[in-house]
């Protein structure tokens, strides 16, 4: 199987960006493309297509492209970005109209004749969520995506979040994935599994057996989960007003953060091995309804979010939320796990921390009954901080709190840096869905999130309005 693999990620590769001239491609497609063409990473015979409204003309694009790079990746080689822009060409067209979709067909039909062989293809959907339906509906009807043969010319669809709004859209939209394309062929992204800190998550719990024994509820009291960001919302005002915190971080990078801290042993890296354990985790969940949500939730908005640009004057969306919840399992009962996140907090701040539990008579200093923590920090330093006690140098025996301190820079170095999105290019290339989310982890987790989405909306728990620089005082 992976002699095959491997020689179907040799076979020339057109990769289709449908939504090219938008904010995705600067910030993060252009720039992960030249990276792993400046690694070597990309097949020999490679080939971008920019597919948009704009009237652009193929050598425009190129030059857009080549300066997004400069702009981009600080020290890029301008003759790399010269060679590297040479790989890009442009189709205009509408997402809702034929013609584009057909013109580009033609262009694909050239391309393969050219190489002599039916050409891997990958369709990356960075366009606005509302234009899904019509895209996916579109590539499939086109042929686009139909598969040369088995033995040659893979064809993948990657989709970017939001992945529905709620629990119905989600399934609407995953019923429609699932009529026109096989499974193996969508790459549902969320890009925090992309991110190097997140990754490691399972070779530190796995392949270290030293933690294993204390991992569940007799070692572990509690597990926090926090995803804190300075700055506001800024000019995404339009977008962020109504899908506010819960949704844009809580129900994918969170939730996936919970899961990879939680889950049982896949027994292999594997990705339907890793992806089903995700999954569940995900359905173990402890699902709120009722009073208890307002009991174990709190929901707050920043003060000034309602002037911000696009913004409703009176305005309930969260701008940040805290949640107790627990997995119901024999592994986790009765651990409470504290899901956090919010905007214009006092710092950034992605970390997992994990109190675990100590014995009573505990050998500890006078008038402190001390647990040792656990703090993953994900960014920005990224790194592994293990709390414990040591005897302070001297006669008497006097305890002190040191860390054990693993430091991902200093340890290696610029091996470390590359983004997230590039290893998930890589990855669709490759065909390792390992890093994409399952259906049945997206359905999970809007299971979990939609009834706390659903009473907020009713009010039924308070919207506090905090300070920037601070953080909501609403105690779980």
């Amino acid at each position: 199987m992976e002699e095959k693999q491997d020689k179907q990620n040799l076979l020339p590769t057109i990769f289709v960006i449908l939504g090219a001239t938008g904010d995705l491609m600067r910030r993060k497609l252009a720039p992960g493309l030249f990276h792993l063409y400046e690694q070597g990473q990309l097949p020999p015979l490679f080939q971008v297509i920019g597919f948009s409204r704009d009237e652009l003309a193929t050598d425009s694009f190129q030059e857009m492209v080549a300066g997004i790079v400069a702009q981009r990746v600080p020290g890029a080689d301008l003759d790399a970005i010269g060679r590297f822009k040479k790989f890009f060409v442009y189709q205009q067209g509408l997402f809702e109209e034929n013609e584009g979709y057909q013109s580009m067909a033609s262009f694909l039909g050239q391309k393969d004749g050219e190489w002599m062989v039916c050409a891997n293809k990958l369709f990356y959907v960075a366009a606005s969520p509302q234009y899904y339906e019509t895209i996916f509906r579109k590539l499939a009807s086109s042929g686009l995506t139909k598969p040369c043969s088995p033995e040659e010319g893979w064809t993948r669809v990657i989709v970017e979040k939001p992945f529905g709004k709620d629990l119905e859209t989600a399934k609407e939209l995953d019923g429609l994935l699932g009529k026109l394309f096989k499974e193996e062929q969508i790459y549902r992204i969320d890009h925090y599994l992309g991110k190097e800190t997140v990754q490691n998550i399972l070779a530190f719990r796995f392949s270290n057996y030293f933690l294993d024994p204390a991992w569940d509820n007799r070692g572990i009291e509690r597990i926090h989960i926090a995803l804190m960001e300075q700055e506001t919302v800024g000019e995404r005002g339009g977008f962020y007003e109504g899908i506010g915190a819960l949704r844009d971080v809580g129900q994918n990078h969170v939730l996936q953060l919970l899961a990879l801290f939680c889950m049982e042993n896949p027994g292999t890296f594997g990705a339907a091995e890793v992806r089903k354990a995700r999954a569940e985790i995900l359905r173990a969940l402890k699902i709120w309804k009722g009073s208890n949500i307002e009991k174990m939730t709190v929901r707050g908005q920043y003060e000034g979010y309602r002037q911000e640009k696009g913004v409703d004057a009176n305005s309930l969306t969260e701008t940040y939320f805290r949640i107790e919840t627990y997995v119901d399992n024999k592994r986790w009962k009765g651990v409470p796990i504290i899901l956090e996140s919010g905007k214009a907090m006092p710092e950034d701040r992605v970390e997992v921390t994990v109190t675990f539990r100590h014995p009573t008579p505990c050998l500890c200093p006078p008038g402190k009954h001390y647990q040792n923590t656990l703090r993953y920090h994900v960014e920005p330093k990224e790194g592994i901080h293990i709390s414990f006690l040591v005897k302070k140098p001297g006669p008497a025996m006097v305890l002190e709190e040191k860390d054990f301190i693993f430091d991902y820079k200093e340890a290696f170095g610029a091996e470390q840096v590359a983004d997230a999105y590039e290893r998930l290019l890589l990855s669709v290339i490759r065909g390792d869905q390992t890093l994409f989310v399952s259906t049945e982890e997206i359905m999970a987790e809007w299971e979990f999130v939609d009834p706390i989405l659903r009473a907020w909306q009713n009010t039924a728990s308070p919207l506090e309005i905090y300070k920037k620089g601070s953080t909501p005082e609403g105690k779980l």
